[in-house]
């Protein structure tokens, strides 16, 4: 990904960044799908050791 930030100053320091719009999107949406994904390792962590029910268990347990 290809940005075009613009640095601007304050005291000297580098102090904030402009991005165009589409790139700030772009970003935002990179940073959804890693957290989405984050979440989704973590809770198949959590559940690695849950007990299982193959489906057709749950069929014949439900009678369908």
């Amino acid at each position: 990904m290809e940005l075009h930030p613009k640095i601007l100053e304050k005291d000297g320091k580098k102090e904030f960044v402009i991005l165009p719009y589409e790139e700030f999107e772009r970003i935002e949406t990179e940073l959804n799908d890693y957290e989405d994904l984050r979440d989704l390792r973590e809770a198949k962590q959590a559940e690695q050791d849950a007990e299982t029910r193959s489906l057709a268990d749950v069929r014949s347990e439900m009678g369908i």
